[in-house]
Parts: structure tokens; C-alpha cells; sequence
């Protein structure tokens, strides 16, 4: 039910994702008919543009060609000044007032000339400013067209990438959503199964609930009548008083030393990386031993730390040869547990260990201070880190004392009564915790120490890279310490409750008590092994359902055909003994029939004699024929002429003596005899046909039983698959989710671009504005002048 919930939840969310995607898409498209009709305005600009600057040019032609003509007017009226000049000089003599008159007038066209001449300069230099001004323009749109162009084709070629893309993810989403539908359909099928199984076993467990509760009200009844064996006056014969084994105690034993060697690995991986990081770091700080030999005091602290792993290593298989020896068919008391004193003494091994290394560790500490670039703060984190590891080798000792009182039940009985073994587990539970803060402070203080020590100039990368790990081993050891206290504090209460107690003592349980409780165990499973002995070997569950499944249907099948076929037979013999009496009686009612017939013939040939003779012939005709008519039936109904019994190789027949049938006896045998043999060669063929059919019906049996062996294992590859398309739905989510992502960063790129693109859209038509209102100035300045 959780995964169809689950494919719901998902398919809801697939739906989402592909309605957001298909907003995104239309916006895309939006943007793109956006770019396409600004490009085509921009290219109608253009062509507007072109034809304004068509119209310029035309324009500077025809000013051109005007100012030739000016030109060409001013030259005429150089040449028409000159001759009058010329013609002035020759007619001095005739007058003054004429020749002053011409001079006025000569004057009057030089001025003009002369600003005619500087309007034309002034033009020819605006005509060519506005001329180069406006090809820089007509160069710069056109630029900008082009990298517009590009940009829209840059985009285009994006959008239809993202089309093509989403129009693949679309496709893929749909057929993975066609074939979930399809997983679903066959889970949601699974499911209903499941139910009805559920179901199924819920009834057989309420039926297995009451039975089980009726036979422990009558074994507490039982035991209720049971009395105690105590002894007052001597306590060792209590030891008859075995407890029963408990093996729900045996397996949370077994869970909980399971958990505890999952720590201890962890704890003594932790302890191994930190002592190998320590070691790494004595010989790069204070001084590395690759350039100059570090400190006699280090070389000695290396070698210790060097041989770590024989000390820690012990611990983890000393811990899991306990777990070993913790089984279902074992007691596991304080006083039986045999393998925690091997534990205790390689902890112990390791606390000395500790011990030994804590002066170098102190000294070398030191050594970190006296180094020339050691700074107050560094010096006062190291003063923390001394204090904390002293801290933390007496919090080992106290350890090592509670363990080693732990294990001394397991050497000398009495050693400990069971409240001073609560009050041990209970100790034992507060010094795990002030091991961890211990530890947690040392990492605290060696993380600062770091932080102060990569602001040293002199500082490597290599002793930057050491530091890490060691903080890493240290956050390990931390981990697991907290772990390993979490975990004692929450199965307290386990550790200090007794398992096993002899009835009527609260005594705990001695070895010897825990031998008998042994030997008990195997007696009974002896004597139950020895009432089972007539009945078959036992075979695995799930092999024995198999079978049953395999039988069942095999058995039912082969018994349904087998009945099939015996019910079949039997309507065959019947059938054939009812046509067999039937072809007899006809056989025999067609002889009597001819005789009749024969009978009937001669009557009527006598009565036909009788007929051509006298009246009195007739009547004695007529009677004799009536007489033979009563003599036949007579001769039927007479109880003196009784049926006589024929008896033959193929059978016996029923007859009834009469004269003419007597010599037909052995036609009728013959035909009788005949009858039979082919029905014997029928009945032949018709038995070799079910013997055919029969071998066809044991090999279709076989054939369906290996068809059941092969959909179980199609069943099993099924399971399989649906794991895998579980696996795949995940990957395809995540791709999703990364693809959305993708999609999302694209959008938001794309909608950045487009709002550039719009503000430069919006530049260029400021731009070609300005440009028509300097052209349309510029052109009527032209015409007023």
C-alpha cells in the first residue's frame, strides 16, 4: 500500500513538474515571436534608413550639381568683372561718374561673390560632416544588426535545443509513466494478494494466540501445583533447583553483543587512525624529520606509538570471540561468560599502554612550547590538551577496574553478589559517559589549537593535512565513545536483571546449575527427537510448501484424471455389456423371426391345399391351423418345456428347447463367437488408446510441475525487477530533479538575456529616433537654405 501511495505521491509530482515545464515552453515561445517581430522591425528600420539615405544621396547630388552651376556662374562672372574692369581702365578718360558708378556696383558683386563663396566653403564642410556622420551611423546599425541577427540565431538555436529536449523528456517521462502504471497495476495486484495472505495469517496467528494461551494457563497451572526443592540445612543440594532456559534472554543477549562488537569496531578503528595520526604529526611538528632528526623523547614516543596495534587490535578479537560464544543453546551469566576475562585483560594490556605513552605525550606538548614561533595562545590550548589526556587515561583505568571486577565471576564463584553488580553496571554507565565529554573536550581544544596553528607562517601543508585527519580520528572517536555510552545507558536495565534464577532462591545462577540447565535442554530435545523418530525427516519450510503445493496439485490432477478414467471405463464396460445383450436379443429375435416367417409359409400352403379340396378338408385345415397356433403357444407358455442354459468358450446363453431351434445352436454360436472376437479387438485398441493417453496425461503433469518450479523462479526474477525499477525510479527522479534544475537556470539565463536585450532594443529605437530628428533638422536646414 506505501508504494502505490508512494507512486501516486510521484506521479502527482512528475504531473507538476510537466505542467510547469509546458508554462516554461510557452514563455520561450512567447520570447522567441518577441525577438522574431523585433528583428523584422528592426529590418524594416533598416530599409527605411536605406531609403531616407537613398534620398540624401539624391539630394547631395542635386546640391552638388548646384553648386557646379554656381561655380560655373561665379567663373562667368569673374570673366564678366574682368572684361568690365578692363573695359573701365579704357574708358577713364570719358567721365568720372560713370567709371565711380561701376566701381559701386563692382563692389556690391564682390561682397556677394565673396559670401556666396564662404556659404558654399560653410555647406561643402557641413555636406561632408553629415555625410561622414552618417555613414559611421549607417556602419554601427548595421553592426548591431548583425550581432542582433546572431543573437537571435544564438536563441534560436537554444529554443529549439530546449524544444528537442523537452519534447525527449516528455516522450521518456510519458513511456517510464506508461510502464509505472503498468508496475503499479501488477503491485497493486501483489498487493491484494498480500492482503488476503495478511489476512490469512492474522486468523491462523489469533487461532495460534488462543491455543498458546490455553496451554500456558494449563503449564501455570501445572507449575502452580509444582513445589520448590529447598534445603534448609544444606544450601548445595538447592542446585536440583535448575531454572528453565530461557531463551528469549538468550537472543536479546546475542542482539545486544551483537550492537556492542559493531562499537568496539568502531571505537578501536577510531583509536588506531588517531594513534597513526599522532604518530604523522610527532614527526613533522615541531620539526620534520624529512630535513632535520626530530627529538630523542619523540623517536621514543614514534616507536610506542608505532606499536599501537598490538594493543588495540586484541580488543576487537577478544570482543568478538565473546560474541561468538554467545548462542542461543549457551547460558550467558557473569559466571559463564568465560571469554569476558580474555577481554578485560587485553583492555587492561591497552590501559597500560596509555600509561606509558602519557609522559611522552606530555613531553612532547612541552617540546610544541619551547618552539621559537609558539604563541600564548598556542601554549595555553596545549596546557588544555595535557590536562584533558591525563584526563582521559584515568577515565581508561577506571574502565579497566570495572571491567576486571565484571569478569571475576566467570574465575572464582561468590566473587560478587548480584546488587554489587548492578552497582558495577551502574558505574560502569557513568564512567562510558564521562569518557566521551573527556573526549569531546580534547577534540574541542585540538580543533582551536588547529585554527591558532594554521595563522603560523612556518605552517605545511602536509602538517595542515595531518591535523585534519587527526581531528577526523579524533570526531570518530567521539562518535563512538557517545554511541557506546548511549547504548549502555538504554540497555541498563538488561545488564543488571537476572536472567536466570532457580525457582524459590534468588541466588544467582553457578556454573554447575547452568550445566544441568545444558544438559536438561539436550535431554529433552533427545527425548523429543526419540518420540519423532517413526516419522519422516523434516525438511525446510519453504521447501516443504513448495512440495506441498507441487504434490497437491499434481495429486489432485493425477486422481481427478485417474477417477475420470476409471468412471469412463465403467460406463464403457457397461455400455458394451447392454449393446452385447441387445445385439444378442435382436440376433435372436431375427431367427425367430424366419422360423415364424417358415412357419407362417407352410400354414398358408397347407390352408391354400385345403382350400382347393372339400368344405370339410377346409374346416379340418382351419383347425388343424388353429390347433398349431395353440400347440406354438403352448409350447411357449408350458411350464413343463423349461429354458435350458447353453454354455460356450465366449459366454453362456439362456434358451428355451424347441424343436426347431435346435439345429440353429451352432450358427448362432459361430455368430456369437464372432460378435465377441471383434468386440475383443475393439475393447484391444480402445485400452491401448487410455494406456496413450494416461502416459500423455503423466508427462502434462510433470510438465505443469516444472512450469510451477519455473513461474516461482519467474516470480523471484519479478521481485527482482520491481527492486530494480524501484532503483531506476529514484535515478529518474534524481535526473529529474537535476534536469529541472538545468531547465530553471536556463529560464532565468534566458529571461536575463531577453531583458538585455529588450533595454538595447530600447537603446537603438532612442538612438534611431534621435538620428530621423537630426536627418529631418539637418534636411530642412538644407531647404531653407
Amino acid at each position: 500500500m506505501a508504494n502505490v501511495t508512494d507512486l501516486q505521491t510521484k506521479y502527482s509530482k512528475l504531473a507538476q513538474e510537466y505542467s510547469k515545464l509546458r508554462a516554461q515552453n510557452q514563455v520561450l515561445k512567447k520570447g522567441v515571436v518577441d525577438e522574431q517581430a523585433n528583428s523584422s522591425s528592426l529590418k524594416e528600420q533598416l530599409k527605411q534608413r536605406d531609403q531616407s539615405l537613398r534620398k540624401q544621396e539624391q539630394e547631395m547630388d542635386s546640391l552638388s550639381f548646384r553648386n557646379q552651376q554656381l561655380a560655373k556662374r561665379v567663373e562667368l562672372l569673374q570673366e564678366e568683372l574682368a572684361a568690365s574692369e578692363a573695359k573701365g581702365k579704357k574708358g577713364k578718360s570719358k567721365g568720372d561718374s560713370p567709371s565711380q558708378h561701376g566701381l559701386q556696383t563692382q563692389s556690391v558683386f564682390d561682397e556677394d561673390l565673396q559670401k556666396k563663396i564662404e556659404e558654399n566653403e560653410r555647406l561643402h564642410i557641413q555636406f561632408y560632416e553629415a555625410d561622414e556622420q552618417h555613414r559611421r551611423q549607417v556602419a554601427e546599425l548595421r553592426a548591431r544588426l548583425e550581432e542582433l541577427e546572431k543573437d537571435a540565431e544564438q536563441h534560436q538555436a537554444v529554443v529549439d535545443g530546449l524544444t528537442a529536449k523537452y519534447v525527449e523528456t516528455t516522450e521518456r517521462l510519458q513511456s517510464d509513466k506508461a510502464r509505472l502504471e503498468v508496475k503499479a497495476q501488477a503491485m497493486e495486484r501483489e498487493a491484494k494478494e498480500c492482503r488476503m495472505r495478511t489476512e490469512e495469517c492474522q486468523q491462523q496467528l489469533r487461532r495460534c494466540q488462543s491455543e498458546l494461551n490455553r496451554q500456558v494457563k494449563q503449564s501455570s497451572s501445572v507449575i502452580q501445583e509444582k513445589v520448590p526443592f529447598n534445603d534448609t540445612k544444606y544450601s548445595d543440594y538447592n542446585s536440583l533447583n535448575v531454572p528453565s532456559h530461557n531463551r528469549r534472554h538468550q537472543l536479546k543477549a546475542r542482539d545486544v553483543a551483537g550492537q556492542a562488537l559493531s562499537f568496539i569496531q568502531d571505537l578501536v578503528a577510531a583509536l588506531l587512525n588517531f594513534h597513526s595520526y599522532t604518530e604523522q604529526r610527532v614527526h613533522i611538528y615541531p620539526l620534520d624529520s624529512s630535513i632535520e632528526p626530530i627529538s630523542p623523547l619523540n623517536q621514543k614516543f614514534s616507536q610506542y606509538l608505532h606499536e599501537n596495534a598490538a594493543y588495540v587490535r586484541p580488543l576487537e578479537d577478544s570482543f568478538l570471540q565473546l560474541y561468538q560464544s554467545i548462542t542461543e543453546d549457551t547460558v550467558t551469566v557473569l559466571e559463564t561468560v568465560v571469554k569476558l576475562k580474555s577481554f578485560s585483560d587485553n583492555f587492561s594490556s591497552y590501559t597500560h599502554f596509555l600509561q606509558k605513552i602519557l609522559p611522552y605525550q606530555l613531553k612532547s606538548l612541552e617540546e610544541e612550547c619551547e618552539a621559537p614561533l609558539c604563541t600564548a595562545a598556542l601554549t595555553a590550548k596545549n596546557r588544555e590538551l595535557q590536562s584533558d589526556m591525563k584526563r582521559v587515561t584515568s577515565v581508561f583505568e577506571k574502565l579497566q577496574n570495572y571491567i576486571n571486577l565484571l569478569a571475576l565471576p566467570s574465575v572464582r564463584q561468590d566473587a560478587m553478589p548480584q546488587s554489587s553488580t548492578s552497582a558495577v553496571f551502574t558505574q560502569l554507565s557513568a564512567c562510558l559517559h564521562s569518557l566521551h565529554d573527556a573526549i569531546k573536550e580534547m577534540l574541542k581544544h585540538y580543533n582551536q589549537k588547529a585554527g591558532i596553528e594554521q595563522e603560523l607562517p612556518t605552517v605545511t601543508q602536509k602538517l595542515c593535512t595531518t591535523t585534519e585527519c587527526l581531528l577526523g580520528s579524533l570526531g570518530s572517536l567521539t562518535s563512538s565513545t557517545g554511541k557506546i555510552a548511549t547504548f549502555f545507558s538504554n540497555n541498563l536495565d538488561f545488564f543488571t536483571s537476572s536472567g536466570y534464577n532457580p525457582k524459590g532462591s534468588t541466588v544467582a545462577l553457578n556454573p554447575l546449575q547452568a550445566e544441568n540447565m545444558l544438559a536438561n535442554k539436550k535431554r529433552a530435545a533427545a527425548y523429543i527427537q526419540a518420540i519423532k523418530k517413526g516419522r519422516p525427516q523434516s525438511v525446510p519450510y519453504s521447501e516443504a510448501l513448495s512440495n506441498r503445493r507441487i504434490l497437491t496439485s499434481s495429486t489432485e490432477s493425477r486422481e481427478g484424471l485417474t477417477q475420470q478414467v476409471q468412471q469412463s471405463q465403467e460406463k464403457i464396460a457397461r455400455l458394451e455389456q447392454e449393446k452385447e445383450h441387445w445385439l444378442l436379443e435382436a440376433q435372436l429375435g431375427k431367427v425367430r423371426l424366419e422360423k415364424e416367417n417358415q412357419r407362417i409359409a407352410d400354414l398358408e400352403a397347407q390352408l391354400a391345399a385345403a382350400l382347393g379340396g372339400s368344405p370339410n378338408s377346409q374346416t379340418a385345415a382351419a383347425s388343424t391351423l388353429t390347433e398349431s397356433h395353440e400347440e406354438a403357444e403352448m409350447e411357449l407358455k408350458a411350464p413343463g418345456k423349461e429354458a435350458t442354459l447353453c454354455t460356450s468358450l465366449v459366454g453362456m446363453l439362456c434358451t428355451t428347447p424347441t424343436v426347431e431351434n435346435v439345429g440353429d445352436e451352432e450358427s448362432r454360436e459361430q455368430l456369437i463367437k464372432t460378435h465377441y472376437m471383434a468386440r475383443v479387438g475393439e475393447l484391444t485398441t480402445q485400452l491401448q488408446i487410455s494406456d496413450s493417453k494416461a502416459v500423455h496425461f503423466h508427462s502434462e503433469c510433470r510438465a505443469l510441475a516444472k512450469r510451477l518450479t519455473i513461474a516461482e523462479k519467474s516470480r523471484e526474477t519479478l521481485s527482482e525487477e520491481v527492486k530494480l525499477a524501484n532503483q531506476n525510479i529514484t535515478r529518474l527522479q534524481d535526473e529529474l530533479a537535476t534536469t529541472k534544475r538545468s531547465y530553471e537556470d536556463q529560464l532565468s539565463m534566458m529571461s536575463d538575456h531577453l531583458c538585455s536585450m529588450n533595454e538595447t532594443l530600447s537603446k537603438q529605437r532612442e538612438e534611431i529616433d534621435t538620428l530621423k530628428l537630426g536627418s529631418k533638422g539637418n534636411a530642412k536646414k538644407n531647404k531653407g537654405r
